[in-house]
């Protein structure tokens, strides 16, 4: 029952706006009227721009094998060819220079050994080329005996040849110019 007056109504309406009585009309209807859409509450997600240029190529460097091997796991001996253990991790600063030495000191077959960390300046390579050959560490056993444990997560005492028993503090690198 509800239909009948609101169909009324819209009789009415279009009686009263359109000024035309007439239900078949040759003339061409006019448009719909449509809503906009509604916006979203969400900010829409720009689109990353696709670079039109390919990228240039990268730089290529060869380095000879005999130039450089890989260290990890490698003896470390003293000057007087004591064993020292093995490179067992480099660590490098933010800036990506190496600046020392994990060394997997002591033990047998790994039990009982501790990790002790050197300066990178007190190894000297003398042959990476050869697997089977050591690299040198310009400290004695008994100093390296004396070195604090390295501990993952934990600040790092490194071990110098300089002589000094005087910590060396690392100074974070500056941005300013």
């Amino acid at each position: 029952m509800r239909a009948i007056p609101l169909m009324m109504a819209v009789v009415l309406v279009s009686l009263a706006f359109g000024g035309n009585s007439g239900w078949a009309d040759d003339k061409a209807a006019p448009p719909p009227v449509t809503t906009p859409p509604q916006a979203s509450s969400k900010p829409e997600t720009p689109v990353p721009e696709v670079p039109t240029d390919k990228a240039a190529p990268p730089s290529v460097t060869v380095i000879e094998a005999v130039d450089a091997h890989g260290i990890l796991g490698r003896d470390v001996r003293s000057p007087a060819n004591e064993n020292m253990g093995r490179i067992s991790d480099v660590i490098v600063d933010r800036g990506g220079s190496v600046r020392a030495a994990v060394i997997d000191f002591g033990g047998f077959l790994g039990v009982g050994s501790r990790k002790i960390v050197v300066d990178w300046g007190a190894l000297h390579f003398w042959n990476v080329a050869d697997k089977t050959a050591s690299i040198s560490l310009e400290l004695t056993r008994d100093q390296v005996k004396a070195a604090p444990e390295y501990k993952e997560d934990q600040p790092i005492v490194v071990l110098g040849a300089s002589g000094s028993l005087e910590p060396l503090r690392f100074r974070p690198m500056t941005t300013e110019k």
